[in-house]
């Protein structure tokens, strides 16, 4: 589990969850050694870097100077492994985690309050791990989007029944206004927020597969110019190749954390 709170420190643009309520709104990495996964993400996607008030364990990666993604050196001291994890925005942590309980989820972390927000860690009922943030955010969503981040996806045991269990715990394709839109395109579901793709469920995991990568889990896609080029530097880095073609390259980190790149021309 990723214990990484993205706790909003130094963000001189508010923008509220409650804007952009259902929708991925930041990603953090648990990690044995901050130092190693700087000196890896600043070679293979051009990141830098900035303290944040949580304290030394907790760092945050800036593309182009702004805020994409939060590092916690956390996983020795919960005796986690190392994982990306995304942070859907809430109108109410506490809500969302009563939701995700009654609907057969656990819940791992929380809600904790971390000014000027709360959060939580969760899991769904096939096991796959996030986060849920009410609050305040880094920084206006769109930027943050527009900054890396190309989309999540869900690799899960049955999409359609993800996307009912994820549905009603943020009100996707509701009568509210700006919830997330929730499209069904062959064997995959796509969601849609302000019009733009933000999370993909896909059907395929095993809920009991040895290989963790089989597993249900989410999956994070950063948007690249240069594919081939991540790849290789990830290599050099200490990482490892799983998949590589033109537009997409599936990556794991130098301490085995797994994500994908894919590129800025792939829609």
């Amino acid at each position: 589990m990723n214990h990484d709170m993205p706790s909003p420190a130094g963000a001189t643009e508010v923008f509220s969850t409650h804007s952009v309520f259902g929708a991925p709104c930041w990603v953090s990495l648990t990690s044995r050694d901050v130092k190693t996964t700087e000196d890896f993400y600043g070679a293979v996607l051009g990141w830098e870097w900035r303290p944040v008030r949580l304290g030394d364990r907790f760092r945050v990666a800036l593309a182009e100077g702004r805020p994409v993604a939060g590092i916690a050196a956390v996983a020795g001291m919960w005796q986690t492994s190392v994982a990306w994890t995304p942070y859907f925005a809430v109108r109410s942590a506490d809500e969302a985690a009563a939701r995700v309980q009654e609907r057969g989820g656990t819940s791992a972390v929380g809600p904790i309050s971390l000014p000027p927000g709360r959060g939580a860690l969760l899991a769904d009922r096939d096991g796959a791990t996030f986060g849920v943030w009410e609050g305040e955010l880094f920084s206006d969503w769109p930027t943050w989007r527009r900054a890396q981040l190309a989309f999540i996806r869900l690799h899960t045991r049955d999409a359609f029944d993800a996307a009912i269990f994820y549905g009603g715990v943020f009100d996707w394709a509701s009568d509210k206004p700006g919830c997330v839109e929730v499209h069904y395109e062959g064997e995959e579901v796509v969601l849609r927020s302000g019009g733009a793709v933000v999370a993909r469920i896909e059907s395929g995991a095993a809920e009991s597969a040895p290989d963790p990568t089989v597993r249900p889990h989410w999956q994070v896609h950063f948007a690249v110019t240069d594919v081939a080029a991540c790849a290789q530097a990830a290599e050099r880095h200490g990482g490892s190749v799983l998949f590589l073609s033109a537009d997409e390259a599936v990556l794991r980190d130098n301490e085995g954390a797994q994500f994908t790149v894919t590129s800025r021309r792939k829609g």
